[in-house]
């Protein structure tokens, strides 16, 4: 497998530090870091991005969790291992992803469950948090980057 081409972030000028500003804006705003890396894995798999999945398997990227939580946090909703506050924002992450989905393409009840564990700084992080893992998602799969090509 080779990719189409280098990641856009790498050939356009000061594109992975504005990405890297972004991710550092929203740290300590109430999200706990894994609660990040299951938002992160879960949108992953939505969208097919392999890089990402691979990443989010490295300590010195995210925050360490349990075999049992991130092999099942494609099955969040029938799995005991995550917290009310955790489903919410993988439901909100679910929500945000698939846009075009539905009619309505955040629901109030997935909205209002999300505010009910978080703060208007934490909703705005995970928003953002949303954003930008699709954001790294579509520039990977569409220039076709290779998992595990950066070293390990």
């Amino acid at each position: 497998m080779q990719p189409r081409m280098k990641q856009p972030v790498f050939v356009i000028p000061g594109a992975m530090e504005a990405m890297q500003a972004l991710h550092k804006a929203i740290e300590n705003r109430g999200v706990p870091k894994t609660t990040f890396a299951l938002v992160h894995m879960r949108i992953s798999q939505i969208n097919g991005c392999a890089v990402c999945l691979d990443l989010h398997t490295r300590p010195e990227f995210y925050a360490k969790d349990t075999d049992s939580r991130t092999l099942t946090v494609a099955g969040w909703r029938d799995s005991p291992y995550f917290t009310d506050p955790e489903r919410a924002a993988l439901a909100l992450a679910e929500a945000v992803t698939r846009l075009p989905d539905r009619a309505d393409p955040v629901p109030d009840d997935v909205w209002a469950e999300a505010a009910k564990h978080y703060d208007e700084s934490a909703l705005a992080a995970l928003l953002i948090a949303i954003s930008a893992v699709n954001v790294w998602n579509r520039l990977n799969v569409a220039t076709r980057q290779v998992a595990g090509a950066a070293k390990r």
